[in-house]
């Protein structure tokens, strides 16, 4: 399948949008942000460094996104024999410990924290849902441990109690942006009356109202948007509807529930082979047969989704390889990387493994310096007195004071006959 690079200026298709960058989405829409403040400077206990950086990776091993668990491990643990590899960090290796982040509804996360932060987690590369991370923010900033998210979507980070610089970072755009990208290419392929059916939740929400408010801005019409229960059993009156509404293609904002949608629309006669289907990063993953959840060859054929993140690269599948050689999926992978990246250099700059003063240097070493992309080369940079600004292999760094990215790429992919992924083109731009 052809693949190609794209910038496009998003602002025709997002003009009445903030293209403000936030990962991968809640999974549950009743999360809100602690009570707790979040600024690092509160009176809160300060973690001390010890001599020795703790990457603590809280990430999806159970639950709806489970199946971006493998990659972003991978991610981490690649980015941790780099590290290794180049001389480490202060004059040690740096080490990982490992956590699940399940999901909001299995409650486990906020356990799986303590054990990280007992472990000595100075950095806590995760979570990958916005609301799991909704879940723990408070406790990791207030132990003086960083957050650093290779997925998280929602906007609520850089709202409300976290509208200030703190120790939450992230390396992926937005659902805001996600939805502007979405609108922009059902615009291209002459959809004009969408419907759009959407879990009940922060992320469903908000990308549900994105990608309508892009489309209507650009006088194209939304036949019908539904939402859906998180935990339903059943989800016929939503199918029912999206079937009569006239529309002329169907984005369906979705998690792991994506299997059990799918067969009810194709019942209903609205299916991927009936309407043009388009998923988003929730649930474009493969379904053949290598699948936990397959779904029968060419159903989805023809089906686009769309992932955040700048195409990996060759050469970094073929590394990735070396950490874990069953790796099939690759979204979110480059993203968690750069985040292990990213925070050893900010612990080589503030000379210390303490997450409060990584966190104080994380912005600094991702832009308005000598540009450099391998840790070793980065390193050896900062090592002579230099400023950096990495560039990683998801692309442009470049974070915010806020902590999130001021430019990103959305990769499009579409599914083959045997339900596999393969991207066709990649959208990118600065926000």
């Amino acid at each position: 399948m052809k693949r190609r690079s794209t910038t496009i200026r998003l602002a025709a298709v997002a003009a009445a949008s903030a293209m403000v960058l936030a990962g991968c989405g809640s999974d549950s829409g009743d999360e809100e942000p602690s009570s707790t403040s979040s600024d690092s400077g509160s009176s809160a206990p300060t973690a001390e460094g010890d001599g020795t950086l703790v990457f603590g990776t809280l990430l999806p091993q159970t639950g709806s996104l489970a199946f971006l668990g493998p990659p972003e491990f991978a991610g981490v643990d690649l980015a941790v024999n780099d590290i290794n590899e180049a001389g480490g960090v202060l004059g040690a290796d740096v080490e990982s410990v490992r956590g699940d982040s399940g999901d909001t509804d299995s409650g486990i996360a906020p356990a799986e924290t303590d054990k990280l932060l007992d472990g000595g987690a100075d950095v806590i590369v995760g979570a990958a849902s916005s609301g799991v991370s909704l879940t723990v923010i408070d406790k990791i900033m207030s132990s003086g441990a960083v957050m650093f998210s290779p997925a998280n979507t929602s906007t609520a980070f850089d709202e409300g109690d976290y509208a200030e610089p703190d120790n939450y970072f992230r390396t992926a755009p937005s659902d805001i942006l996600q939805g502007a990208v979405m609108a922009n290419l059902l615009l291209q392929d002459g959809r004009q009356n969408v419907a759009i059916l959407a879990r009940q939740d922060a992320y469903g929400e908000t990308l549900a109202e994105q990608i309508a408010t892009n489309l209507e801005n650009a006088g194209s019409q939304v036949a019908a948007t539904v939402f859906y229960g998180e935990k339903a059993q059943s989800y016929d009156s939503q199918v029912e509807e999206i079937a009569g509404s006239g529309a002329d293609a169907v984005v369906l904002v979705a998690f792991e529930e994506t299997t059990s949608i799918i067969p009810q629309l194709i019942q209903a006669g609205a299916g991927p082979q009936d309407l043009p289907t388009y998923f988003v990063d929730g649930n474009t993953a493969n379904y053949d047969k290598s699948a936990t959840a397959p779904l029968p060859d060419g159903t989805l054929e023809g089906t686009k989704g769309t992932i955040p993140g700048a195409e990996t690269a060759a050469d970094f599948k073929d590394r990735l390889a070396t950490v874990d050689d069953n790796l099939k999926d690759y979204a979110y992978a480059a993203e968690s990387y750069d985040a292990t990246i990213v925070s050893a250099l900010a612990a080589i700059a503030a000379d210390s493994d303490a997450g409060d003063a990584i966190a104080e240097q994380i912005p600094d070493v991702t832009r308005e310096g000598t540009k450099c992309t391998t840790f070793e080369e980065c390193a050896g940079l900062l090592a002579d007195g230099e400023d950096i600004d990495y560039d990683g292999v998801s692309g442009p760094i470049e974070l915010s004071d806020l902590g999130s990215p001021t430019s990103a790429s959305i990769g499009i992919y579409e599914y083959d006959a045997q339900n596999k992924i393969a991207p066709v083109d990649y959208i990118s731009g600065d926000i």
